[in-house]
């Protein structure tokens, strides 16, 4: 971040070197950081290393900080005009106030369409994992983090100036899918009227046709009972080996490239893939067809991966299979069945391959359920053993599996509709827009509402972008990795720390700014004078550091967190601060740039986090 931009950053990198300089060796393992003030009229942020660093020294702290403020002072910082001379307070803090004029002028710095925020100068790209949907089935809530927390992480590291690709990795190939392709032809199914809800009956029919029971039938035998039970089993067996047996031959079939073959197949796809873009295009991602890389992608690239694995000897045989053994864990990492078969292991180490040497990924993130946290584990490491993690110029590939939790219901047990299934994406997706709807068409039937007499159509789309919002919010805002209770009420309330609250505070800037008229496009100087100007100035202020870390912990929340302090500011400062009614023009022009600057941060980080920010509510 830049200097002039972030007084902040700089009196916290003089802090850092004047600890270091009048404690010396002392100073090792003392905390060298600013904490904002609990008392404002003291002071913006207050230092308390002088007690620890006294106590090493065996010196009075209040001796100490007066050193460090002679240090902090000192011309080779700069600080003079960007702080006060430090004021030492009880038994040795430092408290530390901003100068006004240091405030607005890395105001005025930020005040741009970078909103302080400078590009990272990176050669690599990011690649991250989202989505993950399986070809032939529905989209259900389990998908929903993995879509919304995976494309917010993109967009966080697109925000700082990232090359991000979106890899979407599809469960398209396989003998579950030629399972479903026999099944639907062998039912002379009409292709061109297919939708979805055929393709997921057929789907789990083909699974069930082909489950045997095979411990069952030796059970039964052995324990005698009974001739009608046995031949129950027999048959199912039966049953099952011949589907089994007819899903086969229509795998090959497939791999063998069958014209019929491969045209049911794509059109699987088609019918898949096209509920799975409108449900990313109402969740207001980035998530296209320019982000498919399906399992297929990778079969013709697997038995060379495991051959790979073999000639570096990472690979051994293990009663006929090929297993990648590691050094800190027993078990080992199946690459090869003894039937000659791949597995999943298999084809993930072709994707991280052609993720990271391919796509040129510095950094490799797969937002997957943190239940799949060992096999991710195995799979990086694997791929490390094989140097596949490293870049031909030598950096090494940062390799995270993003792990989150399960979607809850009010019972705090997996949100499931009453049948007991799992609840699909789109219902869910629609219940929240139907729920923002109903609560904006409320507000709209106020005549003093922004939204009166606004039509219909209009009233909707605020409507469908305040329920996508609720839901993305409450994903985003927690510990990704935690469990979470879905709960619409709580989500689509207007008021509190939710999605609905922090777009109506963008709403509420831009109608201040519409009733500010030609004023609004002001350039006039910043003026931070009183305490709730100074407050929202330097929340304002962390704008920058704020994206970057967010981006660098793949933590969203943090970006959640920090918007909703800036919205929680803005109303502390403007209950004590007028600023359309204010007569002095200078006061008036200052403050209108502030409202300003304040909604294009709102603007911005909600846009960052994939959720909209309509300007009336």
């Amino acid at each position: 971040m830049n200097a002039v931009q972030d007084p902040v950053a700089r009196v916290e990198a003089a802090v850092t070197v004047a600890v270091g300089t009048v404690g010396g060796e002392a100073a090792s393992g003392i905390g060298a950081t600013l904490k904002p003030s609990a008392k404002p009229e003291f002071g913006d942020f207050q230092l308390n290393a002088a007690m620890a660093l006294g106590k090493k020294l065996g010196r009075p702290p209040r001796d100490v900080a007066a050193e460090l403020a002679d240090a902090l002072m000192s011309p080779d910082h700069g600080l003079e005009a960007v702080i006060d001379a430090p004021e030492i307070a009880g038994p040795g803090f430092l408290n530390i106030r901003l100068r006004p004029a240091a405030l607005a002028s890395a105001l005025a710095g930020m005040d741009d369409d970078r909103l302080g925020i400078e590009p990272e100068i990176e050669t690599h790209g990011v690649t991250i994992d989202v989505c993950g949907v399986n070809v032939a089935k529905q989209m259900h809530v389990g998908h929903l983090r993995s879509t919304v927390i995976g494309d917010t992480v993109a967009r966080l590291f697109e925000r700082v100036g990232r090359t991000v690709h979106r890899q979407n990795h599809l469960g398209d190939w396989g003998l579950p899918i030629a399972m479903t392709l026999h099944s639907l032809l062998a039912s002379d199914v009409d292709f061109d009227t297919l939708d979805l809800d055929t393709l997921n009956v057929a789907y789990r029919d083909a699974q069930l046709e082909a489950r045997g029971d095979v411990r069952g039938l030796e059970a039964a035998i052995a324990n005698r009972c009974g001739p009608h039970r046995i031949a129950e089993l027999e048959a199912q067996n039966e049953s099952a080996a011949a589907a089994q047996s007819a899903a086969r031959d229509a795998l090959v079939r497939l791999q063998s490239g069958d014209e019929e073959m491969v045209a049911a197949w794509r059109r699987l796809i088609e019918v898949t893939m096209t509920e799975v873009y409108l449900a990313c295009d109402l969740l207001g991602t980035r998530i296209g067809p320019a982000s498919e890389r399906g399992e297929s992608s990778f079969r013709d690239e697997l038995a060379e991966v495991v051959d790979a694995f073999v000639r570096s000897g990472l690979a051994v045989e293990d009663d006929g299979a090929l297993v990648v053994r590691f050094e800190d864990r027993e078990r080992p990492m199946l690459i090869r069945k003894r039937d000659g078969g791949f597995l999943y292991a298999t084809t993930d180490l072709a994707a991280l391959r052609y993720r990271v040497q391919e796509l040129d990924s510095d950094e490799v993130v797969y937002v997957v359920d943190a239940r799949q946290r060992d096999h991710f584990r195995d799979v990086f490491d694997a791929c490390r053993k094989i140097g596949w993690a490293t870049l031909p110029d030598g950096v090494e590939s940062k390799l995270v599996h993003l792990g989150f939790g399960t979607v809850l219901g009010a019972d705090k047990k997996p949100l499931k509709t009453r049948s007991g299934a799992n609840f699909k994406l789109m219902d869910l997706l629609q219940a929240a827009v139907d729920r923002g709807v109903a609560a904006v068409a409320g507000r709209a039937a106020d005549p003093k509402a922004p939204t009166h007499g606004l039509p219909e159509a209009e009233i909707e789309a605020i409507g469908r972008a305040v329920g996508i919002a609720a839901i993305k919010y409450a994903d985003l805002s927690g510990d990704s990795g935690r469990d979470y209770v879905f709960d619409l009420d709580r989500m689509i309330a207007f008021e509190g720390d939710t999605g609905p609250y922090l777009q109506y505070a963008h709403a509420r800037l831009c109608s201040m700014l519409e009733k500010a008229g030609d004023e609004a496009g002001t350039t006039g100087t910043f003026r931070i004078e009183t305490p709730e100007e100074r407050r929202l100035a330097l929340m304002l202020l962390r704008y920058p550091e704020t994206v970057k870390t967010a981006a660098d912990a793949l933590e969203a929340s943090r970006l959640c967190r920090y918007l909703y302090a800036v919205a929680t500011e803005f109303s502390s400062f403007y209950a004590a601060c007028p600023v359309l009614r204010t007569e002095d023009a200078s006061i008036r022009t200052a403050r209108i740039r502030l409202v300003r600057l304040t909604r294009d941060v709102l603007r911005d980080g909600l846009e960052t986090l994939g959720i909209g920010a309509p300007e009336r509510m």
